[in-house]
């Protein structure tokens, strides 16, 4: 339970540097960048002191890794300016639960219990009301179809991301092996950033190609800064690092 609590205290900060990284880099600079920083720190522990990029769940770890970290989390940046931090994370993480519910059930014959099961219906409604926008508590962002689809998104990427590597965990143990959380973030991590970088080269040459056709130069309004790049450090060591080893 205590790594779970570190885990959301990691990951709602993180969102917060998101959103700052976001406004002063880009989406695609934000995303990219904070990977490759958790990818270098997190890949030094893991071949170290770890098993690196071996095990016998390690497949399993990518896989999660494509799903969760690398179409999930683009679909998480995506929403972030446009939902905004707290009901992105909040759609995020709520709707993810009963979507890891039934995945668990139907692959892993994971059972829960009819308490566990209202408690968690409990939690989702009450959020649910929570955001419900009223004449007295109008949405502080313009709420759209597309950044809601983008959040459940990102649900979706994060629950059959966790049940992935759950299974990845499993793999690992019937083998008669073990594998720390940091060097499982480092293996899930390392094919997010696979995904995301191939994502982030493919718009960068179809904005050239379209500048090229229209004879006009490739616009870029992201303004590099110390600042910017602080708000992205934060970011990796909150989200990917810790939020994701203690996850793990």
């Amino acid at each position: 339970m205590f790594a779970a609590v570190l885990t959301t205290l990691c990951w709602s900060i993180a969102a917060l540097f998101s959103q700052r990284s976001i406004r002063v880099l880009g989406v695609g600079q934000s995303n990219l960048g904070r990977l490759i920083v958790a990818v270098i720190l997190l890949g030094a522990y893991a071949h170290f002191f770890g098993l690196g990029m071996g095990g016998a769940g390690r497949d399993a770890f990518l896989l999660s890794g494509i799903i969760g970290m690398g179409l999930g989390d683009l679909a998480l940046f995506a929403a972030l300016h446009r939902l905004g931090t707290r009901l992105t994370i909040l759609i995020c993480q709520c709707v993810a639960v009963p979507i890891a519910m039934v995945a668990e059930w139907g692959w892993l014959d994971t059972h829960l219990s009819l308490i566990q099961i209202g408690w968690a219906a409990v939690i989702l409604v009450g959020v649910t009301i929570a955001l419900m926008p009223s004449q007295h508590a109008p949405p502080k962002v313009p709420v759209t179809r597309i950044g809601i689809a983008l959040g459940l998104g990102a649900a979706f990427g994060q629950g059959i991301g966790a049940v992935i590597s759950r299974r990845a965990y499993e793999i690992t143990t019937e083998a008669g092996m073990s594998i720390d959380g940091i060097t499982a973030a480092y293996q899930r991590i390392s094919w997010g950033l696979a995904i995301t970088a191939g994502y982030f080269i493919f718009i960068w040459l179809r904005d050239r190609r379209q500048a090229r056709l229209a004879q006009t130069t490739v616009p870029n309004p992201t303004r590099y800064s110390w600042r910017g790049f602080g708000f992205l450090f934060g970011n990796a060591i909150f989200g990917p690092i810790l939020g994701v080893s203690c996850y793990q």
